[in-house]
């Protein structure tokens, strides 16, 4: 997943940089903890993305 390009919210350096970084791949949706950027990737279709966007919104 080197060669993707991770994008980390604007709101990152105002909590510490704790954030999530998130890569769009061809028909996926990459997210990784930005703290270990070596560690673990979730992977997801854009409608489970879309999904769960919608549903932290709704909270």
């Amino acid at each position: 997943m080197d060669a993707v390009t991770w994008c980390k919210s604007s709101h990152s350096s105002a909590n510490g940089g704790e954030c999530v970084e998130v890569a769009k791949l061809p028909q996926r949706i990459a997210v990784r903890d930005s703290k270990n950027p070596g560690g673990p990737v979730l992977v997801t279709t854009p409608d489970e993305w879309t999904a769960f966007i919608m549903a932290v919104k709704e909270n």
